[in-house]
């Protein structure tokens, strides 16, 4: 099993071409999309899946892999429930090993205050049923043999799980195509076509789709799909580096974090590294126009990002990526297929030094690969899940934080709910869109 993720240099295994109507348009083939079209197929709509560039090949295959319940905001948390008993059952459906197993996830206190913070969160788990436990020092070391840093204790949740993105994403797209979906990658949606202010279809680079329903499920490109169509979204998208080390023995078959470093056993033998709780943001057009909306995030982790003066060209922020053009003008997803950011080596480097010095009888361990995403974000740290009213027939599904890999198919299958006009099963006002535009103040949840 590969652990590269997915890029414009793999193979498109939907090649098209699409049809020329269709009950629903998802425009993202991201784990959201993908999820929404299968969910969607199932309940007999004629949707069309439309992926600029490769199924996964932006953040759903670059991210940790992890499907936690643990941490989440409360919000967050009874979709993410019903996004792993989804996860148990998509997996039973596919002969693709997508490297599900059940190891747990595990949050290292380094200090009285870590376990603080982890203690408030446990309430939380508990009105959902969720696992979660404190653990002593003396039984994270029972958990964890042989780690050398010290710790205060931890959080664990047993139930939590991990997977590979980069299988797991195109086996659930597998399944939607089964279920009767069309798929079509290399394909841009340029603009809605509106008639009367409504969703008539959608102009693609392959030409017109007619259509009464559109999901949007960009990720990072979002904003500036709706920015083209007078909706103003404050989402901005920060990068994310991981490392892929060799194979080497498993001191903990599940995934752990402190405040420096994230770490997970791959299906290969060897593990994903990552740092915990840092990002990095390219400064653009979208940044200074939002941040006043994201004031509140930077008062309460304000060395969590680190500020990059621009983005290379044709990135979703950059600043001559163009923010108008027509239908019948190549859009900016047709100008850059698949976001395949550089990896921060420096930062490599120092997670590579982490990890040996929490595991030194691991010996020298050795980087295999690296890779960067990134992670559309908001300013609530919460996504948007939600119809868009100056749009009827719009509905959005964007601004995962980094929390869309594991509770991707519960949001795909609320996503298919509100586009059908059923009871979503979830209470989803913390995830309207008006929040940004209706005085509500950033109201940033207890998530870890």
């Amino acid at each position: 099993m590969t652990v590269f993720p997915i890029s414009e240099a793999s193979a498109v295994a939907w090649p098209g071409p699409p049809p020329s109507d269709a009950d629903v348009v998802v425009i993202g083939g991201g784990v959201i999309g993908v999820c929404t079209a299968l969910f969607l197929a199932r309940a007999g709509k004629r949707v069309v899946l439309l992926e600029k560039g490769r199924i996964a090949g932006e953040q759903s295959s670059r991210n940790w892999g992890w499907i936690r319940q643990q941490g989440r905001d409360p919000d967050e948390l009874p979709i993410m429930v019903e996004a792993g008993r989804l996860w148990r059952e998509l997996a039973a459906e596919t002969n693709v090993d997508i490297g599900l197993t059940q190891n747990g996830v595990t949050y290292l206190a380094r200090s009285d205050a870590d376990m603080a913070r982890y203690a408030s969160w446990i309430p939380h788990a508990q009105a959902c049923d969720v696992d979660t436990t404190l653990l002593s020092a003396r039984q994270v070391a029972d958990l964890i043999p042989n780690m050398a840093t010290p710790c205060a204790g931890a959080m664990y949740t047993a139930s939590d799980m991990k997977a590979e993105p980069w299988a797991a994403v195109p086996a659930l797209a597998g399944i939607a195509a089964r279920a009767g979906a069309t798929l079509v990658e290399n394909c841009a949606v340029r603009t809605l076509d509106l008639e009367a202010g409504q969703i008539a279809g959608v102009v693609t680079e392959a030409g017109r789709i007619s259509c009464s329903e559109v999901v949007l499920a960009g990720g990072a490109w979002s904003s500036l799909f709706l920015r083209r169509h007078g909706v103003a979204l404050p989402q901005l998208s920060v990068r994310a580096t991981v490392a892929a080390l060799h194979a080497a023995p498993m001191p903990y078959m599940g995934a752990a974090a402190d405040n420096r470093i994230a770490f997970r056993p791959r299906a290969d033998g060897g593990y994903s590294v990552a740092a915990g709780g840092f990002h990095e943001l390219f400064v653009g057009p979208d940044a200074f126009r939002v941040l006043p909306k994201y004031l509140t995030q930077l008062r309460a982790d304000p060395f969590g990002t680190r500020f990059l003066p621009a983005a290379p060209k044709g990135y979703p922020d950059g600043w001559g990526t163009p923010r108008k053009w027509s239908g019948d003008d190549a859009s900016p997803f047709e100008a850059h297929r698949v976001l395949n950011p550089a990896p921060n080596l420096r930062k490599v480097g120092r997670l590579v030094e982490d990890f040996g010095k929490m595991f030194p009888q691991l010996g020298s361990v050795q980087v295999k690969s690296a890779w960067a995403g990134l992670i559309d974000t908001m300013p609530d740290v919460v996504p948007v899940i939600d119809r868009i009213a100056t749009i009827p027939g719009l509905t959005v599904g964007t601004g995962m934080s980094g929390h869309g890999f594991g509770i991707g198919p519960g949001v795909g299958r609320v996503l298919a709910a509100l586009v059908l006009g059923d009871d979503p099963g979830h209470d989803l006002t913390r995830f309207r869109f008006a929040r940004f535009g209706d005085g509500s103040p950033m109201r940033l949840g207890p998530a870890l």
